[in-house]
């Protein structure tokens, strides 16, 4: 079943997490969500026809990573085989940039485009790669933020908070935003 689409999901300190996989390959990253059943549509839809299967050991150390991650533990997924899929040029050039992004190091979409030699026009380019990243974490997307230092979009479960609690727990402190008024 190596070009079989597989994926299990995994429970974190955050929710209930899926890793996806075409034999030895991370193909989709579903950050936590707070039920395995909204956890397991958001898989099936980035990978329909997927199969849920057990991990082979490979897979099983990219969650166990995750997993680890969540808790708090610094943890590097710069290693780890990705299989992202068919993507616009540009996306794969974005995601091999963003890749190389550490824990706790964060830069914004302006920055990621000047660094492959795009114009500033390309930042919204740049923001839409982040948000049709497939396996956010292992590329790390929660890293990339608005001009500004503003925390932009974020597409997965939770959205910006997610994102914010992403970076806080990797020590990156936060500018605040007045979010209203308070009444």
């Amino acid at each position: 079943m190596a070009g079989q689409s597989q994926y299990q999901l995994f429970e974190t300190a955050a929710g209930i997490a899926a890793l996806g996989w075409a034999g030895a390959g991370v193909t989709a990253l579903r950050l936590p969500a707070p039920t395995a059943s909204e956890t397991e549509r958001a898989m099936l839809r980035r990978l329909p026809g997927a199969v849920r299967a057990a991990p082979p050991v490979g897979i099983a150390a990219v969650i166990d990573a995750a997993t680890r991650y969540f808790a708090g533990e610094r943890i590097e997924f710069f290693t780890i085989a990705v299989e992202p899929g068919d993507q616009p040029p540009f996306f794969a050039r974005v995601y091999d940039h963003v890749r190389t992004l550490g824990w706790g190091e964060t830069t914004t979409y302006g920055a990621v485009a000047r660094a492959l030699d795009a114009g500033p026009e390309h930042a919204r380019a740049v923001g839409q790669a982040m948000a049709a990243n497939p396996v956010p974490l292992i590329i790390p997307c929660h890293r990339v933020l608005a001009a500004g230092g503003a925390i932009g979009g974020f597409s997965a479960p939770g959205g910006a908070l997610s994102k914010a609690r992403m970076l806080e727990l990797e020590g990156v402190a936060l500018t605040p935003v007045q979010q209203g008024f308070d009444f």
